[in-house]
């Protein structure tokens, strides 16, 4: 029988209030896709580049870099003033072929244990730029920004020009990073690209389709690219993929779930067998607040009463009602769909015409733009929807949403037995 992990988890409920100072949206009108940002690099092939982090365990962070020179060591000096390395540590590092093409040298480093609301400074490779990092408070409250379908367009650099406007704790990225679509040298050029954000602030990813890449028969097999440069802390969840992981930020208090809507995940999957084992060791007394990247196995995310689940892929933004089974219930998650991160492939173009669950949206807008979740407390969260209007955003959805862990009638779980993995899928979310 699994032990119940004492931390908090993500669930949101909420109260509907748009924002009353928003644009009118009758004049708005949805822009078009962007050119792409090529972003190359000029230095020596040993200076590291493509620089990000993501979190590990309650206190750590891994440094990821990249270098065309194969020498050069995997290695991270840190410390809390500039320029004074008090610590180091040394990871690993590997590389990868696709067809004709072939990686730098991707390095991989764990360092730690550090402090909580820290900045830390560091510097890749024994060599190179310094770097600054803040890490997660210990305690809430704690904000998320969330970005779906990111690219590496000019509209993709408006959506983080204003992210970096305000501060935020960890970045969440559900599916589509730089839509290399098997053509490698746009990870590259994304990782160059996203380097000034990824480097100050954890980012935490998930697949989507186009991180597939892969041809029948030639190969190269499923995530190739993916799984080297974006190697996630799925290890510390029990996970045996990359594909999907959970962890726990603010002492605990907020447990993310980071689904894979493109591995396996029916009832005798690995994935399946993962979800179940993870969600049994939340304790919702401990975790008020539990969050979910895709849906893809509806009942066991209902019955662990999960408060909100966050989706890319459609490109647009959406906030639904509380949904359980197609239909509104007030135990159900919190759907938001968040793919409108400024993807080379424009926005939905049928999103309102075609829009086949409109009677459970509350909000949608097919323009791009990014999102704040703001964990205020054990009871209380702020939602935050920011549309891209060329070089400011504007305000355009904002609801507070309560935790399910404090409802009396949403506990316990209630519900049909569980559906079917077919009946559970859910590409367009």
């Amino acid at each position: 029988m699994a032990t119940k992990r004492q931390t908090p988890v993500l669930v949101l409920a909420f109260s509907l209030l748009i924002c009353a100072a928003a644009a009118d949206a009758s004049k708005f009108v949805r822009p078009p896709s962007r050119p792409l940002v090529t972003t190359l690099h000029s230095k020596a092939d040993s200076h590291p580049q493509q620089v990000h982090i993501s979190a590990v365990g309650t206190d750590g962070m891994a440094i990821s870099y990249v270098t065309e020179d194969k020498t050069v060591p995997s290695l991270v000096e840190y410390g809390r003033a500039p320029g004074k390395y008090s610590h180091s540590a040394t990871g690993e590092s590997t590389s990868y072929k696709f067809f004709f093409y072939s990686s730098g040298k991707i390095h991989y480093v764990r360092i730690g244990p550090l402090e909580p609301t820290t900045v830390y400074y560091y510097r890749c490779g024994g060599a190179g730029d310094e770097f600054s990092f803040k890490t997660p408070p210990a305690a809430l409250p704690l904000e998320f920004v969330v970005i779906g379908d990111l690219g590496q367009t000019e509209w993709t650099a408006a959506t983080l020009a204003q992210v970096n406007r305000s501060d935020y704790d960890m970045l969440l990225l559900p599916g589509d990073l730089p839509y290399a679509d098997m053509h490698q040298p746009r990870w590259d050029t994304f990782g160059r690209f996203v380097e000034p954000y990824a480097s100050r602030r954890a980012w935490m990813v998930t697949e989507g389709n186009h991180e597939i890449e892969t041809l029948p028969v030639v190969g190269p097999r499923p995530f190739l690219a993916y799984d080297a440069r974006w190697r996630m802390p799925y290890g510390e969840s029990s996970s045996s993929s990359n594909l999907y992981y959970s962890f726990d930020v603010a002492g605990g208090s907020v447990h993310v779930l980071m689904l894979g809507s493109y591995a396996e995940f029916g009832p005798s999957s690995d994935q399946r067998r993962w979800l179940e084992a993870d969600l049994a060791k939340v304790d919702r007394s401990r975790t008020p607040w539990l969050v979910e990247m895709r849906k893809a196995l509806e009942e066991l995310l209902y019955r662990a009463r999960v408060d909100i689940v966050f989706a890319g892929h459609v490109h647009a933004y959406e906030r639904f009602k509380r949904i359980y089974d197609n239909a509104a219930d007030p135990c159900g998650p919190l759907h938001v769909t968040i793919g409108d991160g400024g993807n080379r492939e424009g926005l939905a173009d049928n999103f309102q015409r075609q829009h086949k669950t409109a009677p459970l949206s509350e909000f949608r807008e097919a323009s791009f733009g990014h999102g704040r979740l703001r964990v205020v407390n054990g009871t209380h969260a702020r939602w935050s929807w920011h549309r891209n209007d060329d070089s400011f955003s504007v305000l355009r959805d904002d609801v507070w949403v309560e935790s399910l862990s404090r409802s009396s009638s949403c506990n316990p779980p209630r519900g049909p037995s569980p559906p079917s993995a077919a009946a559970a899928w859910s590409d367009e979310l």
